[in-house]
């Protein structure tokens, strides 16, 4: 069973690079999905470089917004900062409160078009999971452990990144993950406000009512976002072993 996922995980890999690389060679499948001989592969860009630029978006976002949760996450957790977690998660909240198309309309005026509100919405719609996983992982480290830890003579900035980081990274990582993997999806609204990105071939097709453009833009970040849920799985487990072993 194992070695068949490993095998349906490589053959989807390897189905969507051969896409990318050379999408003209899966026109006869696209064709069905045309009308009045309207292309059947997006041509109005490169669907290459939309797809990296739509991941280096992603990625830039989830990188800002996991740091920044986290360390929101570490303030409340301590004595000192306990006062502001009402504060703090009514702030994360904020991206999950408002869809992030309303979080572009308001960052559009001030940031103008292109990746900046992208960057903006992705960073808002991040957070929540991140900084949940992180308050729920310090705050399940075991209380023996920690007194254990006091013992030896550790500070407390000590025991933090000795002790409690290494224990809630499980929960910490699969904030990341789910962050990440949401923002692939989300990240397609981007192109509504001239951020380059896999929304412009869901947005041109249905500007043309051409369903092949409008299936290959959701079929990439569909399997984009599967095959980066499960990437991040390995290397949270890889991360854990070694830390472990450490």
């Amino acid at each position: 069973m194992r070695h068949l996922g490993l095998a349906l995980r490589l053959a989807a890999f390897g189905l969507l690079a051969a896409f990318l690389l050379a999408p003209a060679r899966f026109a006869p499948l696209f064709a069905p999905f045309t009308e009045y001989g309207a292309p059947p592969i997006y041509d109005q860009g490169s669907l290459l470089g939309l797809a990296l630029a739509h991941l280096a978006t992603v990625f830039a976002a989830t990188l800002a917004s996991s740091l920044v949760a986290v360390l929101l996450g570490v303030l409340v957790t301590r004595p000192a900062g306990k006062e502001f977690l009402p504060l703090s998660r009514a702030l994360v909240n904020f991206g999950q409160t408002f869809p992030p198309v309303a979080v572009l309309a308001i960052a559009v005026p001030l940031v103008g078009f292109g990746e900046a509100p992208t960057l903006i919405a992705l960073f808002a719609y991040g957070l929540l999971p991140v900084f949940e996983n992180t308050i729920a992982g310090l705050e399940s480290c075991p209380p023996a452990v920690l007194e254990a830890a006091a013992g030896m003579g550790m500070s407390g900035r000590e025991r933090l990144v000795g002790v409690e980081l290494p224990l809630a990274l499980p929960l910490i990582l699969e904030g990341v993950r789910l962050s990440l993997v949401v923002n692939i999806g989300t990240a397609t609204i981007g192109s509504t406000v001239a951020a380059k990105g896999l929304g412009e071939v869901i947005i041109a097709g249905l500007l043309s009512n051409n369903t092949a453009f409008i299936l290959q833009g959701g079929l990439v970040t569909g399997l984009m976002a599967i095959l980066l849920y499960d990437a991040m799985a390995a290397v949270e487990r890889r991360i854990l072993v070694a830390a472990r072993l450490g």
